[in-house]
């Protein structure tokens, strides 16, 4: 069986935590930001956690499973 190759696109994206989830970065705070307010995109900022149902997704595009 070969072994699988990591997604490059989804290795930039992602990273594992120490207990095994999955942290991405929130979207819409790459540009057009004059529009949008200091507390949306303050919020933007910080990770957040993959959710549930992409969670298989994901981990198939980082070769884990």
């Amino acid at each position: 069986m070969p072994k699988l190759k990591t997604n490059s696109g989804a290795k930039k994206r992602f990273a594992l935590t120490g207990t095994g989830k999955i942290k991405r970065k929130h979207a819409y705070k790459s540009h057009i930001l004059t529009k949008k307010s200091k507390k949306q995109k303050r919020r933007l900022t910080h990770t957040t956690l993959v959710d549930k149902a992409d969670r298989n997704n994901i981990k198939f595009l980082l070769g884990l499973k």
